[in-house]
């Protein structure tokens, strides 16, 4: 090819970088992970949702000679990843049940031709004959594993389809790369998918686990008090999309029934729904046709919508794998965000019951066993993150193995105010209550023994005649059970794992000496129905006066000029956010495929004026300004016309 507009295809990590997605630099961890495949070393990356994992093995796919093959658990995720492929203008393809055999067989004709260079495939997939003589017979350069957490029995989404990847990788000739990924792995976690998967001389690239973008926030409500916090945050983020989790489809169903007749842009999800509805509930999500999902954790995994602002819990999730997991599907794209717990004492006993229930097929009964007492013990952390007054960020971190220096300033418990109460007495009534059972109950009959309440299964256990009982009458039951929680973490009491726990005497030493004290925080008593106290909308006037990267003037500095000129960004915000919808409907994919927020965000700071500048915006590549430029250049340039000051 010859000529004046001949550009030499990109040939570094870089240049593929900033040609095809459209970015200047990598992210922490992008580039060693990126520059260890390419050496040809397995590699296996634990980096948080949001921080760019795809682009690790899709950047080295394109320099690397034969196919990549990504291995991922869900149909939603694979079919996102390859429509944000194709709009880059990289050509890519998925396997899985969604499509006919006719499909299958023609996609895997195009792939051994050469057509694409990237193919994601459900692990199901890699035992048919047809895929595996494909796979023997085509040049395969890597082998990504998405989600890898998915391999180990000890991490929380456990899938024995992934352990037949082991023997399919084995079988391919070549010694193809290994590259495996994950947001969420505990220690034990980590070395078990390097140990499963066999990965060889691996680098082990661990970025952290913080998501400063996030707002995490525990609010102890009430069930009703629930419904009236979910209801006023909505109404006034009305134009924000966000996620609302709930333990049950009961849930689920009441709580859209609801938010349906406030008029709310709403949608459901769960496993009760048939295979069409639930498909095009997530479709309407996705698609930003509703605002708002209301889901079970059936919904979720491997969506990679990247504007959501928001992710609410109805209810406590049973681990902090699955909150950490879960609450990062807000502010993917790098933006202000909110992740609310809404906690009762009623969750714990929901999730108790959700565990009982739990699958074990494939599992002998020392498996299920070890695997019910970590089920347990991740029930009790996740319960003490509901309790904590610490800071919520450093909780998580410090659960994951980092260890932060300092409290975060930017979560609820750091904005909030506590009074401290010294419960000394009541700790040594708790230490008899738990003498006089002799370590044979738990928590809930202590609570209850404590409090002096009228139930039946007390007097069964003849604790009305204990000495314990009604001592504590004057406490509520969140305040017992903030004063046993800390009573554990400073191991005064121990709490024994397992699906009926009970509460044994530990180490009281220093609690029986005469100076001792136990002194608990406690939030101090404030309104809590409110939605949101301390929570601007993004990309309003506020968010763009905040976060202005310049004057775009250029000619005055005033606070006047800075608040006229954050009004009319968001107003140019919202203009180029109908732009992206009405691109998106025409082409039939998501608006954050066509542009994320934060390329948006980047529009209205940099203000381009032909296509030089729209390339210098981050998430502008080559191909998507050939196909888009033009009609938010114009945008711009009316925007500008109108704003001339």
């Amino acid at each position: 090819m010859t000529g004046n507009n001949f550009n030499p295809p990109p040939v570094t990590p870089t240049q593929i970088l900033k040609t095809y997605f459209g970015y200047d630099s990598f992210r922490e961890g992008q580039e060693e992970i990126i520059d260890t495949i390419l050496n040809g070393r397995d590699a296996l990356a634990i980096m948080p949702t949001g921080a760019g994992k795809s682009l690790c093995y899709q950047v080295p796919a394109l320099l690397l000679p034969g196919i990549t093959l990504v291995i991922s658990p869900l149909i939603s995720l694979m079919q996102d990843q390859v429509k944000s492929l194709n709009e880059a203008g990289i050509h890519a393809a998925y396997i899985n049940s969604s499509l006919t055999e006719g499909q299958i067989s023609k996609a895997l004709s195009f792939a051994a031709r050469g057509v694409y260079k990237i193919i994601y495939v459900a692990p199901e997939r890699l035992e048919t004959a047809s895929f595996l003589n494909f796979a023997l017979h085509t040049p395969i350069s890597m082998v990504t594993v998405d989600e890898a957490h998915c391999i180990s029995q000890w991490g929380q989404d456990f899938r024995p389809s992934y352990l037949k990847i082991v023997d399919f990788v084995e079988q391919l000739p070549g010694n193809p790369i290994i590259s495996a990924f994950t947001a969420t792995a505990t220690e034990i976690v980590k070395n078990d998918i390097s140990r499963i998967l066999k990965l060889k001389n691996p680098n082990i690239v661990v970025t952290g686990f913080d998501r400063e973008n996030l707002y995490y926030q525990v609010e102890h409500l009430t069930g009703k008090q629930k419904d009236i916090f979910i209801q006023n945050y909505i109404k006034e983020h009305a134009n924000e999309s966000g996620i609302i989790y709930c333990a049950t489809r009961k849930n689920v169903d009441t709580l859209y029934e609801k938010l349906l007749k406030q008029g709310v842009s709403v949608t459901r999800y769960h496993a009760g729904m048939n295979n069409d509805i639930r498909k095009k509930s997530q479709d309407d999500f996705i698609y930003d046709r509703a605002s708002v999902v209301i889901a079970t954790n059936a919904f979720g995994m491997g969506i990679d919508k990247s504007n959501v602002r928001f992710v609410i819990h109805y209810n406590m999730p049973q681990s902090m794998e699955n909150y950490y997991q879960e609450a990062g599907r807000a502010g993917r794209d790098g933006e202000p965000a909110r992740c609310i717990l809404l906690f009762s004492t009623q969750d714990v006993m929901i999730s108790k019951m959700l565990l009982g229930s739990k699958d074990f097929e494939g599992m002998d009964f020392q498996e299920i066993e070890q695997v019910r007492q970590q089920d347990f013990r991740r029930l009790q952390l996740m319960e003490g993150y509901c309790m904590t007054t610490s800071c919520l960020r450093n909780y998580i971190l410090e659960y994951f193995g980092e260890k932060p220096e300092k409290p975060c300033d930017n979560c609820g418990n750091c904005h909030q105010e506590f009074v401290e109460t010294d419960m000394t007495k009541d700790a040594k009534w708790v230490i008899n209550c738990i003498s006089e059972m002799r370590g044979r109950f738990g928590q809930a009959l202590v609570i209850s023994t404590l409090r002096g309440a009228k139930k039946a299964r007390l007097k069964e256990i003849s604790a009305t005649d204990f000495t314990s009982y009604g001592q504590l009458e004057n406490r509520t039951e969140d305040d017992l059970r903030l004063l046993i929680s800390q009573m554990v973490r400073e191991g005064y009491v121990i709490q024994t794992e397992g699906e009926y726990s009970v509460l044994k005497i530990g180490n009281i030493a220093e609690l029986q000496q005469k100076d001792s004290r136990i002194i608990v925080k406690k939030f101090k008593e404030k309104e809590k129905i409110s939605g949101s106290r301390r929570h601007k909308s993004p990309y309003s006037e506020d968010f763009f006066q905040t976060n202005s990267v310049g004057n775009s003037s250029g000619t005055s500095n005033s606070g006047n000029s800075n608040n006229t000129a954050a009004i009319h960004k968001s107003d140019l915000f919202e203009t180029l956010r109908q732009l992206r919808l009405q691109i998106a409907r025409e082409e039939s994919v998501p608006p954050y495929i066509v542009f994320t927020d934060k390329t948006l965000i980047d529009m209205c700071e940099k203000l381009p004026q032909n296509e030089d500048e729209m390339l210098g915006v981050s998430g502008v590549g080559q191909n998507k300004l050939q196909k888009y430029g033009s009609r938010f250049l114009q945008e711009i340039a009316a925007f500008l016309a109108a704003n001339t000051q």
